[in-house]
């Protein structure tokens, strides 16, 4: 019998939305507190150290989500949820005592279980709901991914507070102890407010449970998550650093841009959701990958002031130089005139320049007095090419795409429940397992990627070729089932002829 959905429902789906806020906001602490101490030089981290913290705890919230998912499904998210934000708040409050860099990796790897609070709630917020609301309810649990922009908003305010604007740096042990005690709020909350429910194949074994994951179709969703939700956990920490280190914005400032990445793409997630439902999520994938390509290559370009080798003057007959000035070259009454370098291009960081701006101007090489050849140099050529990539042109791509990424994350998952309506749980946490995954190594792709190519752009380099070798994949794979689909209603076609 189809489920309705009623007042229970939406209850169930408002807790679960927030239990999940917090976690979130749990699981991306490192992408401000670590930023915060490398920044202030309280530990000697560089960008690899850097990408391994800010990617531990996303490792953990990854693998143990198909785990959480199968647990959700065979006992139900009230048990599930609530004692793991109780186990969550144990290795945030000790990271308050952490001192280098293994004990903070061993406290990320333990509260970066909070990302696996996904799984759990996506698997209990579809039992309490009909087939065709799921996209929606899911897209809103799902803006839960807000919790990320609470944490790059408000922690390095509370930080800074914490530490008396740097004064007393020790301070920074208060914020995981805040972020503890909230999870433990939250779970007394989850166990008093909530009711149980487990979808029909809860009675089926572990390894009955697990035969979806032998479909191809499970392995392309979570290649899409990778990209449409594991970049944006990578990123929604990877902007703290970028800002900072390509704009020099202090981290507080660094934070808020950051925060509006990551918030419309938390809450446009259940936009997302009932866009999938009114038009179908494979319409909508396309457009997610299509402008998640485009974007990312115009992002490539990077900040940048080159010198380059111009048109020079030769001269035209030999003699003697007898005046050289900033204006012209006189050889022997041959007058040659220079271009000048301009004074207009002193204060471009002031200004806000779409395109690159060239500039040209020639400088004398040689003096009074000296004799020269038919064709020997006398003025060298320089050109300049200034690429700004204004930060506020920056800042609004990335917001987009952040928003684009968040509607993409609710069309993946409603995908799930229309081929797997009885195994949320178990697909939606191997779905999540591998975006999660590209929440983990992502970071540490962009450290090595920054050490080798010293470009912080190269990240958006990955981004590209992920977003393309998405969007390829997904069409090809439609193409394949259309062909596939057209063959079986003309063979049923001829079929039906021949029986007539």
């Amino acid at each position: 019998m189809q489920k309705e959905a009623n007042a229970t429902s939406h209850k169930i789906l408002f807790i679960n939305t927030l239990a999940f806020t917090v976690c979130f906001a749990v699981w991306m602490i490192n992408g401000v507190l670590v930023t915060y101490l490398a920044t202030n030089q309280v530990y000697d981290w560089g960008p690899i150290e850097i990408g391994w913290l800010l990617g531990i705890p996303v490792l953990t919230g990854s693998i143990f989500r198909l785990p959480a998912g199968m647990l959700t499904d065979k006992f139900g998210g009230k048990p599930v949820f609530g004692i793991l934000l109780l186990i969550c708040a144990v290795p945030m409050f000790l990271l308050s005592y952490a001192n280098d860099f293994i004990s903070f990796a061993l406290c990320s790897f333990g509260f970066g279980l909070a990302g696996a609070s996904f799984a759990i709630g996506i698997a209990f917020t579809s039992v309490w709901y009909p087939t065709k609301l799921q996209g929606t309810a899911l897209g809103i649990f799902g803006a839960g991914n807000a919790g990320a922009a609470l944490t790059t908003l408000f922690a390095p305010t509370l930080l800074n507070t914490y530490t008396a604007n740097g004064t007393n740096m020790e301070g920074w042990r208060m914020l995981p102890k805040v972020y503890a005690a909230i999870l433990v709020i939250m779970a007394v909350i989850f166990f008093l407010f909530t009711e149980n429910k487990k979808p029909a194949s809860s009675s089926k074994s572990w390894i009955k449970m697990l035969s979806p994951l032998k479909n191809i179709r499970v392995w392309r969703f979570g290649f899409y998550y990778f990209l449409v939700f594991g970049c944006f956990v990578a990123f929604s920490q990877w902007l703290v650093p970028y800002f900072v280190n390509v704009y020099y914005m202090p981290i507080v400032t660094a934070g808020i841009f950051a925060a509006l990445f990551s918030f419309p793409s938390g809450v446009i997630r259940a936009f997302g959701g009932w866009m999938s439902d009114k038009h179908g999520a494979r319409k909508v994938m396309y457009w997610i990958l299509g402008l998640s390509t485009l974007i990312s290559f115009i992002l490539i370009v990077p900040k940048m002031d080159i010198y380059s080798p111009g048109k020079g003057i030769m001269a035209q007959r030999s003699g003697t130089v007898t005046r050289v000035s900033a204006t012209e070259i006189d050889v022997e009454g041959e007058k040659y005139p220079l271009q000048v370098k301009p004074t207009t291009f002193e204060n471009l960081d002031d200004q806000v320049l779409v395109f690159p701006t060239k500039e040209v101007w020639q400088e004398s090489v040689v003096d009074e007095g000296q004799k020269v050849q038919k064709k020997e140099l006398l003025a060298k050529g320089v050109t300049r090419i200034y690429f700004q990539a204004n930060v506020w042109i920056f800042a609004v791509l990335v917001i987009i795409l952040g928003s684009i990424w968040g509607i993409g994350k609710a069309a993946v998952y409603k995908h799930i429940p229309d081929y797997f309506p009885e195994e949320v749980g178990v697909v939606g946490g191997m779905v999540g397992v591998l975006g999660g995954l590209g929440g983990f190594f992502c970071p540490i792709i962009f450290g090595y990627l920054l050490e080798g190519t010293g470009l912080y752009t190269s990240c958006w380099m990955f981004m590209f070729i992920l977003s393309f070798v998405c969007l390829l994949w997904m069409h090809r794979s439609i193409m394949k089932i259309a062909k596939f689909t057209n063959e079986k209603i003309i063979q049923t076609n001829v079929e039906q002829k021949n029986g007539e």
